[in-house]
């Protein structure tokens, strides 16, 4: 007997690069969109910090563009994950650095975002690049 777990653990198992490139691109706009609101004070009131949430939404923004770009420009997957996760992670750590610099917030909560963004785009980025090492390998 299937379980349902065993049928959700063979349906990600079975993603396609391609899905998993669009996948990563989609979680990490929802996270940044999270930090962004948060951040103008939507989530918690008190905690507003527009300097990050203005550069969170821009972020966002470029992941869910790149996510769009994915289905016009089939072809340009992995360019574009590549592209819209390195401009994510050149901001984040932009942003990591304001942290350690005593610009930006300080906060737990700022600390655990930031970790999960940066752990988000660096897997993401790591899918993309191995992208074409694995297709480049089934064509040999």
């Amino acid at each position: 007997m299937v379980t349902s777990t065993t049928q959700s653990n063979r349906r990600l198992m079975s993603l396609s690069r391609s899905e998993w490139i669009r996948t990563f691109l989609l979680v990490q706009a929802a996270t940044f969109l999270f930090a962004a609101t948060f951040h103008f004070g939507v989530l918690v009131q008190g905690s507003a910090d527009v300097r990050a949430g203005i550069p969170e939404s821009v972020i966002a923004t470029v992941l869910l563009a790149g996510f769009l770009a994915t289905w016009m420009r089939r072809g340009a997957i992995r360019g574009i994950g590549l592209a819209v996760q390195g401009f994510g992670l050149a901001g984040t750590l932009v942003g990591l650095f304001t942290i350690l610099i005593g610009i930006g917030p300080r906060t737990l909560p700022d600390l655990v975002i930031h970790a999960a963004m940066l752990a988000e785009l660096v897997l993401g980025l790591i899918v993309a690049y191995r992208s074409r090492v694995e297709t480049s390998r089934s064509s040999a």
